[in-house]
C-alpha cells in the first residue's frame, strides 16, 4: 500500500505506526471498496511471511487476537529481520539476523513468502536483488511525508506488469514480475 508519492507508512489506522511524527494513520481507509476488498482476501492467502522487527511487533500485538480477519495467520512462519530482538510469543516465528539469511532462506526449498510493510526491509532485499515481484496498490493521495519504498540504492532492475486493475475508488493495484536488467535506448530511433 503506497501513495503516489511512494509513502507506505501506517496505512490501517492512526496508531499503527505515527513514529516520526507521522499524522496521517489510517490514510487507506477512505478508498476501500468492494473491488480493493477482494483483492486484499486474494492476497491474504496464507503463506509464510518475512517482516522488519518493527512491522513485526505491530502485527504480533494485533493479530493473535484479531485472527476472526485473518484465519490462519499465527498458523504461518513468520520470519523476522532483526539485529535486536530474538523471541517472541507468537507462534511459529524465526528470526534471521542478516541478508545471508535471507537468501539462505530464498535459496532454499519452501514456500513463497510474502513481504507485508517493512519498509526498510524492502528496501533492503531492492538493494540486494531479492525481490522477485511486487504487489503495489498505489492509492491516489500524496502525504510528502512518511517512510517510503524506494530509496536511492536499490539494484537497478526491470520489471513487468502481470496484472493489474484499477478500483471504483482510484487505487491502482498492480502486479508487477522481475524480468532482469534494464535495457535503454533512444526514443525515437
Amino acid at each position: 500500500m503506497i501513495t503516489l508519492d511512494g509513502v507506505m507508512q501506517g496505512p490501517g489506522g492512526p496508531e499503527e505506526d505515527p513514529s516520526g511524527d507521522f499524522r496521517y494513520g489510517g490514510w487507506v481507509a477512505p478508498f476501500d471498496d468492494e473491488v480493493y476488498g477482494k483483492i486484499m482476501m486474494k492476497e491474504m492467502k496464507l503463506t509464510d511471511l518475512l517482516l522488519g522487527r518493527k512491522t513485526f511487533e505491530i502485527w504480533a500485538d494485533y493479530w493473535p487476537s484479531h485472527e476472526e480477519i485473518w484465519p490462519g495467520i499465527s498458523d504461518v512462519t513468520k520470519y523476522v529481520l532483526s539485529t535486536t530482538v530474538d523471541k517472541s510469543d507468537w507462534k511459529n516465528t524465526v528470526f534471521l539476523k542478516s541478508v545471508e539469511d535471507i537468501k539462505k532462506l530464498k535459496n532454499s526449498d519452501g514456500s513463497d513468502l510474502k513481504v507485508w510493510g517493512s519498509s526498510k526491509l524492502v528496501q533492503l532485499l531492492l538493494k540486494n536483488d531479492l525481490v522477485d515481484e511486487l504487489w503495489l496498490k498505489i492509492h491516489p493521495v500524496t502525504l510528502g511525508k512518511g517512510k517510503k519504498l524506494f530509496a536511492d540504492d536499490a539494484t537497478a532492475a526491470a520489471f513487468t506488469l502481470t496484472e493489474s486493475v484499477a478500483t471504483p475508488s482510484g487505487v491502482i493495484i498492480a502486479n508487477y514480475r522481475r524480468t532482469g536488467d534494464v535495457k535503454t535506448g533512444t526514443i525515437g530511433a
